[in-house]
């Protein structure tokens, strides 16, 4: 997570962006014509984006509301979009999305947008992790000025701490998945919950701020 950037989204990326449903839906539709997001049509990835859309049906249906995470967004004030950079082949996306949405919906004031990593190279390169353009990434910005107040992604804490660690000591990347897969059906989704709430609050505290010191 991080805070204070002072970038602003232009109004061309919301405009091309989709609501989760416009998103799911496409995606529901690549996948019915044997095909995924993106420019890369390799089968690994089509078959990866069937997988992935029958965990976001299953995780959507099963997930549950973490009552601290409501309880935190349920205090913020301001207006909030969520942007969040994904594409329908990633494993991250498919497990951290449903729980983002789940967040989400507890408060009226937040409003989450989908948009394409492939499609919008020069936005995803504004916002890598070490140097890498690894997805989900979410903006948090102020619904007003656009500006981004915080990022999070593309794991929760935790799971990159895991995906770090093993990754460091050597572990092939077929097993440090297998390794990933087991924490989140561990977590239930409440990690990546309680960091959006986190960042959620301490991005209205900015917007505050930021609005106090216009007003000067």
């Amino acid at each position: 997570m991080s805070f204070a950037n002072t970038e602003i989204i232009e109004q061309e990326y919301l405009g091309r962006s989709m609501s989760f449903a416009e998103y799911n839906g496409l995606v529901d539709s690549l996948v019915e014509a044997d095909r995924t997001t993106g420019p890369n049509q390799l089968q690994a990835l089509v078959d990866f984006t069937r997988l992935n859309q029958a965990r976001v049906r299953r995780l959507l249906k099963t997930l549950s509301v973490d009552e601290n995470a409501a309880a935190m967004l349920r205090s913020i004030g301001g207006r909030q979009i969520w942007l969040v950079i994904t594409e329908g082949w990633c494993g991250d996306a498919a497990q951290n999305v449903p729980a983002i949405e789940t967040i989400a919906a507890v408060s009226g004031d937040i409003e989450t947008r989908y948009i394409l990593r492939d499609e919008n190279p020069e936005l995803m390169d504004r916002f890598l992790t070490h140097g890498t353009r690894s997805i989900p990434k979410v903006m948090v910005l102020d619904r007003e000025t656009r500006v981004v107040l915080g990022t999070w992604g593309p794991r929760p804490t935790e799971a990159q701490e895991l995906f770090d660690r093993r990754k460091a000591e050597g572990v092939d990347k077929p097993v440090i998945l297998e390794e990933l897969q087991r924490w989140y059906n561990a977590d239930k989704g409440i990690s990546v919950q309680r960091e959006m709430a986190e960042i959620a609050c301490k991005c209205a505290d900015a917007a505050e701020q930021q609005t106090a010191a216009f007003a000067r």
